[in-house]
């Protein structure tokens, strides 16, 4: 196996299963609803939230791979649409699952030379680095959203007796 195709086998279990730490995004997430979802928990971030910024870094650098330009920026990562239904909640999950098998394919593809050159921008690094800062970024924030849901839904349930 190639350096990119470990690469990308390690961001798709992040997502899809089957990483070191057993824990992963679309596991995590087949059970939240659309209320559990956007249920704001003390000052944190919504699960919807983290999942549409985890995504957007992802969509960000999906482009570039494309050979499109970078063209990121951190004051939008948060900036999602509303989400008020269940139609709105599959939909951002259907776009995270599609960005990230498109995201893996792409590193796949990539010759391992191209992932020690700079990314868009020498302040930037490399590629390596930008891949694996989406992994950890992927990681970090799927920590967040693993105990939010568990606060989202002590805060539903503890709701609904009430």
């Amino acid at each position: 196996m190639s350096l990119t195709e470990q690469i990308a086998k390690h961001f798709r279990q992040v997502y899809f299963g089957g990483n070191w730490s057993s824990v992963n995004l679309k596991e995590t997430l087949a059970d939240v609803g659309w209320q559990q979802a956007t249920t704001k928990v003390y000052s944190f971030n919504t699960i919807a939230t983290l999942v549409y910024h985890t995504n957007y870094y992802v969509n960000e650098v999906l482009k570039v791979l494309k050979g499109e330009p970078l063209n990121a920026h951190d004051k939008f990562s948060f900036d999602h649409p509303p989400i008020e239904s269940r139609e709105d909640w599959n939909n951002l999950l259907d776009k995270t699952w599609d960005d990230a098998e498109n995201f893996a394919a792409l590193i796949e593809q990539l010759p391992e030379s191209k992932l020690w050159v700079s990314f868009a921008d020498e302040k930037y690094g490399n590629y390596y680095r930008n891949i694996h800062g989406i992994i950890e970024h992927t990681h970090y924030h799927l920590g967040q959203i693993v105990l939010i849901k568990k606060l989202a839904s002590q805060m539903l349930l503890k709701s609904s007796v009430e």
